[in-house]
């Protein structure tokens, strides 16, 4: 299997090794100081030595950092649907993407409480151009999407992660966890972009791609965060866009902005699994015989499932409430609530500039205009 080298985790067989290499890394010692505060540093390390797989791994340190980024910047996490999963199964998880890190690691702690099988993950390769985020990816079974590519290696690059996720899913039994669309959802409306299915796709032993998509039981998830920590940091980025400017990141801006979601204040914070689209795949295949429209198809009944289940949290509806100039949600929040998030408001950008207002409150309105397309949400 060296054709997946470069873009995979370490086998378990390499775990000790590469442990032993970052173990005196100083944001090695970091996390593991915020993760065991109590702990010193050569009683950790020697534990730390002692680990030879990637489950280990996840479930004695990764599992207890998540555990404490809980504690630390948020009011808890509450879940739905996992138990509808079956033990010891894969599946294909799709699903709306808000945070760097914090996504993917919320889902498999879950998974993890829920005794299932947890996910190798993607990555884009921006995240991870230090070594050590690089080792640390990859002893957390993160795989690697490569990023900026020419259009003839973006395509065998495409190929060869479709090709990965099939090998785990379909052979190693591995569930999988992907974003609905390349990057974050910075504007609150999330989509799944037909691209990422067209490239999971390439990965098809089948004549019919909802065969194939039945086959590896693909699973939208939708997660939601009462207070998004990057709130503020999305900013630029949705200004250059509302303005036709080309975007340009700033040197580190990734790692910062990963930072800031690992330690900046959430509340509450909600995942929601959905069903297997079973029932959804095959009214595709009796409907359409165009691949195309297959995949068009399939992109919205993921972004059905993860819209319609989106919890809503009092920051949604007074965000809307604040845009639309109405008390239509009023019932759905304090008035303290209300004060909170107009000091969030006013302390995270500048309110002179009527367009940087309105793009900060539809970050947060929008879940709820989208979910009302399904549901009276009153």
């Amino acid at each position: 299997m060296q054709k997946f080298d470069a873009i995979r985790p370490f086998y378990d067989a390499e775990v000790n090794e590469a442990i032993q290499k970052v173990a005196n890394h100083p944001m090695m010692k970091a996390l593991m100081n915020f993760t065991f505060p109590d702990l010193a540093d050569d009683v950790w390390k020697e534990q730390l030595k002692r680990t030879y797989s990637i489950r280990d791994f996840q479930c004695n340190y990764i599992y207890q950092s998540v555990q404490q980024v809980l504690r630390k910047s948020s009011d808890g996490l509450t879940t739905s649907g996992f138990e509808k999963l079956e033990p010891n199964t894969s599946y294909l998880f799709i699903s709306n993407h808000r945070d760097i890190i914090l996504d993917t690691s919320l889902i498999n702690a879950s998974l993890f409480d829920h005794g299932l099988v947890m996910t190798a993950s993607a990555i884009g390769d921006n995240l991870v151009k230090k070594s050590f985020l690089h080792a640390l990816s990859r002893l957390n079974r993160n795989f690697l999407v490569l990023r900026g590519l020419p259009p003839r290696e973006l395509l065998q690059s495409s190929k060869l992660m479709a090709e990965y996720i099939a090998q785990l899913l379909l052979r190693e039994n591995r569930s999988v966890w992907i974003a609905q669309r390349e990057g974050r959802t910075k504007d609150g409306n999330d989509a799944t972009h037909p691209g990422v299915l067209k490239m999971l796709a390439m990965g098809s032993d089948e004549n019919n791609l909802m065969d194939y998509f039945r086959k590896v039981r693909l699973v939208p998830i939708s997660i939601s965060y009462e207070y998004d920590p990057t709130d503020a940091l999305k900013m630029p980025q949705l200004m250059a866009e509302a303005n036709n400017e080309i975007y340009i990141k700033e040197k580190n801006e990734d790692f910062m902005t990963l930072l800031s979601g690992i330690m900046g204040q959430k509340k509450r914070i909600h995942i929601h699994v959905g069903d297997v689209l079973d029932d959804e795949i095959e009214a595709i295949k009796q409907e359409f015989d165009n691949s195309n429209k297959q995949i068009q198809a399939l992109a919205q009944a993921i972004d059905d499932s993860i819209l319609s289940s989106y919890h809503l949290w009092p920051t949604n509806y007074i965000a809307y409430d604040i845009q639309n100039n109405t008390d239509k949600y009023k019932s759905h929040y304090t008035e303290n609530e209300k004060m909170l998030f107009e000091r969030r408001l006013e302390m995270r950008i500048d309110e002179s500039d009527p367009m940087q207002v309105q793009r900060f409150l539809a970050m947060y309105a929008n879940p709820v205009v989208n979910k009302s397309k399904y549901h009276n949400v009153v």
